[in-house]
């Protein structure tokens, strides 16, 4: 029970972060970043895919966990 609340608390703050990375109008930190190791714009592109995906896989595992602990614990207490 306790590995379900690690694993909320890890894929909540690592989905804040990838979407902090996310670029705005080619401002935000990933530009930056991509812009240090790559000067074509191919490579932009593959490190925006990779980290769509990325996203994509916190959130689902987020959502997944927020559900798991709903079904656990339905009245919202945690007892250890």
């Amino acid at each position: 029970m306790i590995l379900l609340l690690i694993l909320l608390v890890v894929s909540g703050a690592g989905l804040i972060v990838f979407i902090l990375l996310h670029s705005g109008k080619g401002t935000g930190l990933s530009d930056m970043i991509s812009a240090a190791m790559y000067n074509t714009t191919s490579g932009t592109s593959i490190v925006e895919k990779n980290l769509d995906h990325i996203t994509i896989i916190f959130a689902v595992v987020f959502i997944l966990t927020l559900i798991i602990m709903m079904v656990v614990w339905p009245q919202g207490t945690i007892s250890a």
